[in-house]
């Protein structure tokens, strides 16, 4: 009966794989790469921290270096909280990247990885996805993620130059649209 039970299960099983693998129509499993993000950016804009002062917080990386955010004050500054298991984050990382490139000095974006074990490979992550130009930053209890009231990753703040938020977007978001744009357009008029 055992090996009966056994056997039924293995059958099952691999009816089962070769129902799914079996592929009658054209369309594909899977939209390409360049297109699936599309789904990962749902973020919504919220302004109603609009004002909150940028947050006293040091930030490390995996060699012991430290960064005072406060000490980042003088220009508009995002700030990226993310993480390596979370789809939407890894997702906008290379639209960060390039948004970090194409601002240069103008905008600091700065991304936190609040994974909570294996920081020391957050920079590989990054390499492996060919993201150059943001730092491996890194918030493994996830303290700032609590003073921002984080509820899901990812989690954007923009600041201005003087340090006060303007906006923050909870969930993935195209940093390569127009509406990013707009919105990063809002620091020289935040008040």
């Amino acid at each position: 009966m055992l090996l009966s039970r056994s056997l039924k299960l293995t059958v099952l099983g691999c009816a089962l794989l070769a129902g799914a693998c079996d592929r009658q129509s054209e369309q594909k499993a899977q939209p390409p790469a360049a297109a699936a993000p599309t789904e990962e950016f749902k973020g919504t804009v919220d302004r109603s921290q609009k004002g909150t002062p940028l947050p006293q917080f040091a930030l490390t990386d995996a060699a012991g270096r430290k960064l005072d955010l406060q000490s980042l004050k003088g220009k508009p500054l995002l700030l990226n909280l993310w993480a390596t298991w979370c789809a939407p984050c890894v997702a906008e990382l290379p639209l960060l990247d390039k948004l970090a490139a194409e601002r240069g000095d103008a905008l600091k974006v700065l991304t936190v990885d609040q994974d909570m074990t294996k920081t020391e490979g957050v920079a590989a992550f990054l390499t492996q996805r060919g993201v150059t130009r943001l730092e491996p930053w890194l918030d493994p209890k996830n303290d700032l993620a609590f003073k921002f009231g984080a509820q899901t990753l990812p989690v954007t703040v923009y600041f201005d130059a003087q340090g006060r938020e303007v906006w923050r977007i909870s969930g993935g978001f195209d940093w390569a649209s127009a509406e990013t744009v707009k919105l990063l357009a809002e620091a020289s008029v935040a008040r």
